[in-house]
């Protein structure tokens, strides 16, 4: 009997088999919730029987989706104060214990949604009696709700049924959805009547202009909220966005066609009124019935003067000196019958040019586009004139002023012939004096 007792006790010693004395593991919550990227205790309770005794903590992980899976070690406190942790969770995982006094807890840090299961404390330790060797809690890590989406499901014309969507992609727990309505002025109001909100879904039944808003959209949970907004614009029908926009570009081509035109047409009348400027009228100036007032006064004195040459010359007798001056006036009438005969050519010109159709044709279109054209053409045509009449002017006084001249010198020197013969011979001036008497 001894023998059998002490193998027993070998087997005890060296299998490693350890049993309770009466002792409890528990886990105070059930549940332990904590916001993502934040640090998280499991506390884990207990109570030796003996401080001599050897204990044994494990921290381990259940999976919530796979119940039977077996459980995966975080960490494992041996006596006397070692713990070990899983390459898993080295840096994030630590125990905080004091075994003596009975508490082994778990923490984790910068948890993340894959660290949302459940949590297994474990004790063994040497003395056999009854009781419960481990304990479980569930540690939950809420996500806050990202920004949701809103979109428009429908087409928001008059008399039409349109959604309005609302969705998280992240939020644990499940985001809540609630929507709520703005006027045009940004002023609150209710949601339609005929509305419907279920799970970030606002229906809105046969709208209208006064559907149209601002709507917002608030996706809550346990951590904090999150907004989006849109705003609805209810349009008559085929009067949406492409449409409108199809009609002002096309009214815009239209406005753009006209000024290329526009630009076009006064270019070529620019161009044609500019040909027609540079064609003129022979010597520069327009053809009218009326002779230049200076040939006229010119045709009036060589009149007078030849009427009163050929008086003289019927009324005074013939002297040989009178040969030279008779030759000096033949010159001067060969002079004026090559005016006169210039002067008639010029003439026959103009009546040419006045009997010719085409020309009084081409000359009325050209007055009718004078009077349509602008300042800075007539500015220019009124320079022009006014130097070619300069010119003209002034061309006019020299050949006035040469003969006037010619006819002063020749006046003067017939005017000393005529006047030698007439005037009594000169006294000498040593006249012997007559005695008075």
């Amino acid at each position: 009997m001894a023998l059998i007792m002490g193998i027993f006790g070998i087997y005890l010693l060296f299998g490693g088999l350890y049993v309770t004395l009466g002792m409890n593991v528990e886990i105070p919550n059930k549940e332990y919730k904590v916001a993502r990227g934040d640090n998280v205790t499991v506390p884990c309770t207990f109570k030796v029987p003996a401080a001599d005794l050897s204990v044994i903590v494990t921290w381990s992980t259940l999976d919530l989706d796979a119940p039977d899976d077996p459980s995966k070690t975080i960490l494992t406190y041996f006596n006397p104060s070692k713990v070990t942790v899983t390459k898993a969770y080295k840096g994030r995982a630590s125990l905080v214990h004091d075994i003596p006094k009975g508490f082994a807890n778990l923490q984790l840090s910068r948890v993340t949604s894959a660290d949302t299961r459940n949590y297994e404390c474990k004790v063994q330790v040497e003395a056999e009696e009854d009781g419960s060797l481990s304990d479980t809690a569930k540690v939950i890590v809420l996500v806050a709700p990202s920004p949701p989406d809103c979109k428009v499901v429908g087409v928001a014309e008059f008399g039409q049924n349109i959604n309005l969507t609302c969705f998280s992609h992240e939020g644990t727990p499940k985001p809540i959805y609630k929507w709520q309505s703005h006027n045009v002025n940004n002023i609150p109001r209710p949601n339609p009547p005929k509305a419907t909100d279920q799970n970030g879904v606002l229906s809105l039944y046969n709208v209208s202009q006064d559907t149209s808003g601002f709507y917002i959209c608030t996706s809550t949970n346990e951590i904090r909220s999150a907004k989006c907004n849109l705003t609805l614009a209810v349009m008559p029908p085929s009067m949406n966005i492409a449409s409108t926009a199809g009609i002002i570009g096309g009214i815009v081509a239209v406005i753009v066609l006209l000024g290329i035109i526009v630009f076009c047409c006064r270019r070529c009348r620019r161009k044609e009124k500019a040909e027609e400027y540079a064609m003129g009228s022979p010597e520069g100036g327009e053809f009218t019935d009326k002779e230049p007032e200076g040939k006229a006064e010119d045709h009036e004195e060589h009149v007078s003067y030849e009427e009163e040459r050929r008086v003289k010359s019927a009324v005074k007798p013939q002297d040989p000196r009178d040969d030279r001056s008779e030759r000096s006036y033949g010159r001067r009438s060969d002079y004026d019958d090559r005016k006169d005969e210039y002067s008639y050519r010029q003439d026959d010109r103009r009546e040419r040019y006045d009997r010719d159709d085409h020309y009084d044709d081409r000359r009325d279109r050209y007055d009718d586009r004078r009077d349509r054209s602008n300042d800075h053409y007539d500015d220019r045509r009124d320079r022009s004139d006014d130097r070619y009449d300069d010119r003209r002017d002034r061309s006019d006084d020299r050949y006035a002023d040469r003969q006037d001249h010619n006819d002063d010198r020749n006046s003067e020197r017939y005017s000393d012939r005529y006047d030698s013969r007439d005037r009594p011979p000169s006294i000498p001036l040593n006249k012997p004096k007559v005695p008075r008497s």
